[in-house]
């Protein structure tokens, strides 16, 4: 009886299992894709289209950007990747090389000058519905500045700032919502065209013992994301009447309604400079309570500033900025 002989069975092939990817390497990804976003935003700003008000939101919080560094570090380290660690630092570095010159104390950036003839000057957007604008005059002409420009100012609060001012400052020289207050001579004022036809505006020559100083006071039409086209004509207008102003001592001070990282603003910051703040910072002006972002600025050329702060005045809403230089 013959034997049935079991053949081998042949086995089937097995497909080996599928690697599910890791949330790690999906984490690790993702950060160094912000990353390398956040440092391209940080230094290529300028070049972001104006869709849907996206470019003036981002330059008006360029600064705050430096918060999602960290933020991005603490997901770099849970995916446990090098290379994701490694581009977090890539943002952080472009953050420290466009902010912190900005940041260091003005004592820093150079050895203040000393001189026995010093201009200070003070400037605040008074906000006419605080109703404060004799408070705010009051606090500025008591830091001892020689210079005071106020601006959004109605007419009732003109009339109670020159109560306060008019007996200390034996010149002035206002119209529409800006004023000029000082302790030199005022020669030359006149309404500052802008190329709106807005009474927003002061140009003056401030005879000094050392000669005459280009005086500008700016309130600079309002920007929101949908409507700042009036404000961009205004800083570009700005900027045209610095470059042909002949005297080589000029300051421009007020409420530009244009952060320092606003691109419509650097056509003026490219020929007249900020100081640093005293203390260090970026000396954000608005909102007062909680200083977010800075419009407010004193710009300036042929002077070197020996101090620069921010401080409260009334209860407007922008922060005041008294700045001393050296004539």
């Amino acid at each position: 009886m013959a034997t049935l002989i079991d053949e081998p069975r042949q086995s089937m092939p097995t497909r080996a299992p599928r690697r599910r990817r890791s949330p790690r390497v999906g984490l690790a990804v993702t950060c160094v894709v912000l990353s390398l976003a956040l440092a391209l935003v940080l230094v290529a700003h300028r070049w972001i289209p104006d869709a849907g008000g996206l470019r003036l939101v981002i330059e008006s919080g360029l600064p705050w950007l430096g918060v999602a560094i960290p933020v991005l570090l603490v997901f770099a380290l849970l995916s446990h990747s090098k290379g994701a660690i490694a581009a977090t630092v890539v943002p952080a570095l472009v953050w420290a090389v466009v902010f912190i010159p900005a940041m260091l104390p003005l004592s820093w950036t150079g050895s203040p000058a000393t001189a026995s003839d010093t201009l200070t000057v003070a400037s605040q957007n008074v906000e006419a519905d605080s109703g404060t604008a004799a408070e705010s005059a009051t606090a500025l002409a008591a830091t001892g500045a020689q210079v005071i420009a106020l601006q959004e100012m109605d007419d009732d609060a003109r009339a109670e700032v020159d109560a306060v001012l008019d007996d200390r400052y034996a010149y002035s020289y206002g119209i529409g919502t800006v004023g000029l207050w000082s302790t030199y001579p005022i020669e030359n004022a006149q309404m500052l065209d802008l190329g709106l036809g807005w009474q927003r505006g002061i140009a003056a020559d401030l005879s000094t013992p050392v000669g005459l100083v280009s005086i500008y006071v700016i309130h600079a039409a309002s920007a929101r994301p949908d409507d700042h086209a009036d404000r961009d004509t205004m800083l570009a207008n700005l900027a045209d009447y610095a470059q042909r102003d002949p005297n080589s001592r000029l300051i421009m001070m007020g409420d530009f309604n244009a952060g320092a990282s606003d691109r419509n603003l650097s056509a003026l910051t490219s020929q007249l400079s900020e100081p640093n703040q005293s203390g260090g910072g970026l000396g954000f002006t608005w909102p007062a309570s909680l200083p977010l972002t800075r419009p407010d600025h004193v710009l300036a050329r042929g002077m070197e500033a020996t101090s620069n702060t921010t401080t409260r005045a009334g209860a407007s809403d922008h922060l005041a900025l008294i700045t001393t230089f050296a004539l």
